[in-house]
């Protein structure tokens, strides 16, 4: 009996059971790497060079069980979008590029407990004050001028709570409670803070965005009651990161990192993918650093979250806690962390990475907030302006099957550039609201264009192989109603 193959190029992958694939170990790869996706998904991810850096991938120090492409999958810098690599904490390696960027990059979803009615003919008001209040696009712009940014780099969503921009229940539904205790804002360079202090607080560009959405549709009813979901019921969507203090500090440590580490640097085939050992004293740095620009991120979405209660309040003329407008979840992608792992029978910590992928931690993993420790984490997959979102729970194969990770999205099909050439953001804009009723607000044209719902791989595909495996189960979709973006 033949055995099931998918031909890609130079890469022939081989089918391990549904929606798993398998590039098998050979030359100086160190362990095989997975592909998890259906067939139209696979044919996707096969067009870039996403296969190639994930194999690329197999080749860092200290990797683990194997490299791991979400069926989001697409070509990023040196490490795959999409990506999970989990790498020994002794004896392996940190790589900035296998983190990303735009460093927490990530999405929370604030419940309201008004319904798609209450919204209905306050459209238009809702997006323009959203717009008005939120500040978006390239450079500056802030909720908070020149802010407190040493403090926010070490104590994160603690900061805002006591400085009047969210409440304690803020905290309790943040990954991490919305610090990470290991941040040393010491090791974050004076040009990455001067970057990020006039920024907090803002959407930034690209494909990051403020969404209000309706739910229209439940699929475990229990989990759902759990995580406050209902139908018919609105919920916003904030989608943003770290900014330029983000971006600076990636800089910044992949080219110490290449200077220092040039002999690890020559051993892998991308100098993208340029790593400090572990135990190394950049290693410790880069970690120090990257956890200051994730309590960074975090901050960031909690101001811009104190940003719409405000314009909800005024708009709908009613406190934000009579609307229900709690946090349901902040998740985190482009991230690297340190956690325990059972690997070959034994419990490791290792780093790991996920760069466009979240964590989806099952039912009873400690690191959970009591609040979702007996139903597992809340997962916030985000589509296209004109495609649902859903909501997960963690799955409860997640921890043996990609280190407690799933998908972050729907996952890019065409460049910026491309898109550009094929759509133009005044027509998009026509379409979502003549055809689907969607209202949408940007600072460019051109930034739409880059984003039109046909750039991206189908959500419902990415989501239902997920499901699938068991690494995040499908709870809850929802559909936009007014988006804003930079």
């Amino acid at each position: 009996m033949t055995e099931k193959t998918f031909d890609a190029g130079d890469f022939t992958l081989e089918h391990v059971r549904e929606h798993v694939w398998e590039l098998p170990q050979e030359g100086d790869m160190r362990v095989p790497a997975r592909v998890l996706a259906n067939e139209a998904l696979l044919e996707q991810i096969s067009d870039d060079k996403t296969l190639e850096q994930l194999r690329n991938t197999t080749h860092l120090p200290g990797i683990q069980e194997y490299a791991i492409c979400m069926p989001d999958g697409h070509q990023g810098y040196g490490f795959p979008v999409g990506g999970v690599a989990a790498l020994d904490a002794e004896d392996g390696c940190i790589s900035p590029g296998a983190v990303g960027y735009d460093i927490n990059c990530g999405v929370r979803m604030v419940k309201t407990n008004l319904t798609y009615d209450d919204i209905q003919g306050n459209e238009e008001e809702l997006l323009n004050s959203l717009f008005a209040n939120v500040p978006t696009g390239l450079g500056g712009g802030a909720v908070v001028d020149n802010a407190p940014v040493e403090e926010i780099l070490d104590r994160g969503v603690e900061w805002a709570v006591e400085a009047g921009y969210g409440v304690e229940a803020d905290l309790a539904h943040c990954e991490d409670e919305g610090v990470r205790p290991e941040a040393d804002p010491q090791t974050v360079s004076q040009k990455a803070k001067d970057r990020g202090r006039n920024q907090a607080g803002s959407l930034g560009s690209g494909n990051h965005f403020l969404e209000v959405q309706r739910v229209t549709d439940i699929y475990r009813d229990d989990v759902a009651a759990e995580f406050g979901l209902r139908e018919d019921q609105i919920v916003v969507l904030i989608h943003c990161g770290s900014r330029g203090l983000g971006h600076q500090v990636c800089t910044d440590y992949l080219r110490d990192i290449e200077q220092t580490h040039e002999g690890l640097l020559n051993q892998l085939p991308s100098k993208e993918l340029a790593a400090a050992p572990a135990g190394s004293q950049l290693a410790e740095d880069y970690y120090g650093a990257m956890c200051a620009a994730i309590n960074f991120a975090w901050t960031n979405r909690q101001l811009i979250t104190h940003q719409t209660r405000q314009v909800f309040e005024r708009v709908f003329d009613r406190s934000w806690e009579e609307m229900g407008m709690e946090l349901l979840y902040d998740v985190s992608h482009n991230i690297a962390k340190k956690e325990v792992h059972t690997v070959d029978g034994e419990d490791n910590e290792l780093f790991v990475h996920r760069k466009g992928a979240t964590r989806a931690f099952p039912a009873g993993r400690p690191e959970l907030p009591p609040a979702y420790r007996e139903v597992g984490q809340p997962v916030i997959i985000p589509g296209s302006m004109g495609a649902g979102s859903y909501v997960l729970r963690g799955g409860e194969h997640s921890l043996e099957e990609t280190f407690g990770s799933t998908a972050h999205g729907a996952g890019r099909l065409m460049s910026r550039t491309q898109a550009k050439n094929e759509y133009w953001g005044e027509d998009v804009m026509d379409d979502l609201r003549e055809d689907n009723q969607i209202y949408v607000k940007a600072e460019s044209g051109a930034t739409v264009a880059e984003e039109a719902p046909g750039v991206y791989k189908d959500v419902d595909d990415v989501v239902s192989v997920s499901d699938a495996l068991g690494i995040g189960d499908t709870v809850a979709r929802t559909y936009p109603v007014c988006n804003i973006k930079g």
